[in-house]
């Protein structure tokens, strides 16, 4: 049988497999101790993490849809503090890498919440969850602006060495646009989509079935708009590009993988199967394997259209 190898570098940090889990639903990590080995994911993605606690929205704040979910949780969050002092020794523990998503209302409490981080030696890169209201700009997400995601960007680059990933909103006109910013601030990867604006209404009461009317929509039903905005970025950036959206399958990984996608964050498919990023990268070695394949390296990027489209890979 064909040995494959998984495992792959971004910047300084090495994953055993290019299956990470997404922000947001998987917890700290040590919320599934029981249901999965998490030494077999590629990386841990952490919830989001601001400066102080955050109670989140009020609920109801999660409601299911046809093929997904619409959730309004509000960034609720234990904080930077109570995060170094409870989990930060159980993520150093593991043998699997760990990303911290930070998220924030204003570009001082993102450096403020990198620097806290940075100070330990907890994590091995940080994805930047842009997606947050800007509380001093009127609520403003600082994801609908290529200013403000590139002044972000540009403010956190120098406080680390560590990979620096951003991750995009799909509720922008051109997700390219913002990517490029980025890239040129000096960000060492993207990682998109994140959950796109959606509705449910309860006709019996009249009233929205979350308490913020609308909120992010996931799962299944966005895969397609996510690989369509993962293309589009590929297209335009040489920094590597993380895909999510949707993902419950080896087949749909690699259809991210195949269209250029380094790695694949797998988020609402957790909740039904906690044990589903593992079982997508067992996918993954099956698919090489059965096509003699060595390395899943060699799947990046192989989407065939009718004009081919050559991804530059700078960073290897």
């Amino acid at each position: 049988m064909t040995k494959v190898q998984t495992d792959f570098k971004l910047g300084s940090m090495h994953c055993r497999n290019r299956v990470w889990v997404a922000s947001g639903t998987f917890g700290y990590g040590d919320e599934c101790l029981d249901l999965v080995d998490v030494n077999k994911i590629g990386a841990i993605v952490t919830k989001s993490l601001s400066l102080k606690p955050r109670d989140g929205n009020p609920p109801p704040r999660v409601v299911e849809t046809p093929s997904g979910m619409i959730n309004s949780i509000g960034l609720a969050n234990i904080g930077v503090d109570r995060f170094l002092e409870e989990k930060a020794p159980f993520l150093q523990s593991l043998d699997t890498s760990v990303v911290v998503n930070i998220a924030a209302g204003s570009v001082e409490e993102y450096r403020e919440v990198l620097e806290r981080i940075e100070s330990t030696d907890c994590c091995d890169a940080y994805e930047i969850n842009v997606s947050c209201p800007n509380v001093k700009e009127g609520g403003l997400s600082f994801g609908t602006n290529v200013r403000m995601t590139a002044e972000i960007t540009r403010e956190l680059r120098p406080l680390t060495g560590k990979p620096l990933i951003v991750k995009l909103t799909p509720n922008i006109t051109s997700v390219s646009e913002f990517a490029r910013a980025v890239q040129d601030e000096g960000a060492d990867a993207v990682s998109l989509i994140n959950t796109l604006v959606g509705m449910s209404v309860d006709v019996r009461t009249r009233r929205p079935k979350i308490s913020t009317t609308t909120g992010g929509l996931s799962g299944p039903a966005i895969r397609p708009v996510a690989l369509a905005k993962v293309y589009e970025t590929i297209r335009s950036v040489s920094i590597p590009v993380i895909g999510i959206g949707g993902i419950t399958s080896a087949n749909d990984a690699l259809e991210f993988l195949i269209t250029g996608a380094e790695a694949v964050e797998i988020g609402t498919a957790n909740y039904l199967n906690p044990n589903v990023a593992v079982e997508i990268a067992e996918g993954i070695t099956t698919f090489c394997q059965e096509n003699d394949i060595r390395n899943v390296s060699e799947i990046i990027g192989t989407l065939q259209t009718d004009q081919t489209i050559s991804v530059v890979k700078s960073w290897m």
